[in-house]
């Protein structure tokens, strides 16, 4: 479907089309894992010098979703109507799953142990969930609301190869006392206190609509002042999807608009130009050094930054050992000659412009990156996007673009799954009492107002409450009404 906006052509996926389009289910041979992403990128013209997809990695990151619920109702949401309904996955399921991400994608292969929310999973199967993707030599980051994370829990999955935790904080959660994303920072700078000291990177996750929009430079500013542990913040824009009672997004909120914002708050210009990540109406990206709280922008040379992806590709840094990282870039830049008179200029460069932060700071340098999301609305799916995407989500059918599994979540959570049980091999049932199976694979599908009000969040919620609303006022007026003839009479 060709829609034309502003004279420029967009194929928009058919309804048909998007449930047409599968996962990826044909597992590519070690040592081509780079050339499925490469060729879709090459057949949309995005195969160029600035992408990172294809050289840096095969794929960008996995969702793994270990659970459908949520202890919030955020007013955008991804999840489905049916989410709070549906059964936690089979363990032997999920590490299925795991095995099937490392099969396509390999070693260092980021995966996001995310939901709903994956702490309402029970803690040693979560445990075990992240000692399994670090077993396969793959890193996991648990995505999460901060609210249930406690310190104990992340000092646990630090011992088992936990990599990254991602907090989700904003006012689409609706939490109850806290009417802006300053007041917010109250929970931010918790969360900030309770991993401090931790060997893993932190990132700050909020989704961006019309009630924050004019608070992201106050957002950067405050990031700024806890580079010590914060390493990037993302901000996902809204997209009409899910069961979130918010729908379209404010025509003033894209990608340039938000970059505006976010140098608004750094207080310096960054480019969001200097890495290519899949598809640039998907993903932009930045990386500044931080340094006396001021921040310089690494990617300011966009043709040198390309030479030194190309020539440090096969380069993994960490993101828990900073020592380490720095000696792992230091010994690929001594490793590549051709790097060596460019490297020097960009770091003299950023030297003399931070010289008086670096003499202020003692010579302490931290980083802080910038991501935009910018995701699809669920009926404006653009093929060329969908084609090279670099966030996927981990079906049964293996890994589907996170947009369009978004799209289509129930035909993915409500099919029963084939598992072996007590009885040998049986279909595992997403709905249902526990220990429940369905005698046929067909997806069950219920009216979802037949759920139990906890079970109901979202769009679904809201109506479920408005006509309960309605039909107790309409209780009242009759008995006001009966009370009234009953007067009369008298």
């Amino acid at each position: 479907m060709i829609f034309s906006n502003d004279g420029l052509e967009i194929n928009y996926l058919t309804p048909s089309e998007v449930k047409a389009w599968q996962a990826y289910s044909e597992i590519p041979e070690p040592t081509q894992r780079n050339a499925p992403i490469i060729q879709r990128l090459e057949e949309t013209g995005l195969w160029i010098p600035s992408q990172i997809a294809g050289r840096r990695w095969p794929m960008g990151c996995v969702s793994l979703e270990i659970t459908q619920r949520c202890n919030l109702d955020c007013t955008l949401c991804y999840l489905s109507e049916h989410s709070e309904a549906v059964r936690d996955i089979p363990l032997a399921e999920i590490f299925r799953r795991i095995d099937l991400i490392e099969a396509h994608y390999g070693k260092n292969t980021d995966i996001q142990v995310s939901g709903g929310d994956p702490t309402l999973r029970n803690r040693d199967e979560l445990i075990q969930i992240v000692k399994r993707i670090t077993e396969q030599g793959m890193r996991a980051a648990l995505f999460t609301n901060g609210i249930l994370a406690t310190r104990e829990l992340l000092e646990d999955l630090c011992q088992v190869g936990l990599v990254d935790v991602a907090f989700h904080v904003d006012m689409t959660q609706q939490r109850k006392g806290f009417h802006s994303e300053i007041a917010l920072n109250g929970i931010r700078e918790k969360y900030i206190d309770r991993v401090r000291g931790l060997p893993i990177a932190v990132y700050f996750n909020t989704t961006v609509y019309e009630g924050n929009f004019h608070e992201i430079p106050g957002l950067v500013q405050f990031f700024r002042k806890h580079t010590d542990v914060v390493r990037l913040i993302s901000f996902q824009l809204q997209a009409n999807t899910g069961r979130g009672v918010l729908k379209d997004r404010a025509v003033q909120i894209n990608p340039e608009t938000t970059i505006e914002k976010i140098q608004a708050g750094a207080n310096k210009a960054l480019r969001f130009d200097g890495v290519t990540v899949g598809h640039p109406s998907c993903n932009r990206y930045a990386i500044a050094f931080s340094i006396n709280g001021n921040l310089y922008d690494v990617y300011d040379d966009p043709a040198f930054i390309a030479t030194v992806l190309e020539a440090t590709k096969d380069t993994v840094l960490s993101r828990t050992d900073r020592l380490h990282a720095v000696k792992t870039a230091g010994m690929a830049l001594l490793n590549t000659p051709q790097l060596w008179g460019g490297a020097a200029r960009w770091f003299l460069r950023i030297l003399w412009a931070a010289k008086f932060d670096l003499w202020a700071a003692r010579g302490k340098i931290w980083k802080l990156s910038f991501y935009i999301h910018n995701f699809m609305d669920a009926c404006h799916l653009e093929h060329d996007r969908v084609k090279t995407c670099v966030f996927m989500v981990a079906t049964q059918d293996g890994p589907l673009s996170m947009c369009l599994h978004n799209a289509k979540r129930d035909d993915y959570i409500l099919r029963p799954l084939p598992i072996e049980d007590a009885n040998g091999e049986a279909l595992w049932q997403p709905l249902g009492e526990r220990g429940a199976v369905s005698e046929t694979d067909e997806i069950q599908r219920i009216d979802q107002k037949t759920y139990p009000i906890k079970h109901l969040k979202g769009r679904l919620r809201e109506q479920m409450k408005q006509e309960r609303n309605e039909n107790r006022l309409s209780g009242l007026q009759q008995a006001l009404k009966a009370d009234k003839d009953i007067v009369l009479e008298d």
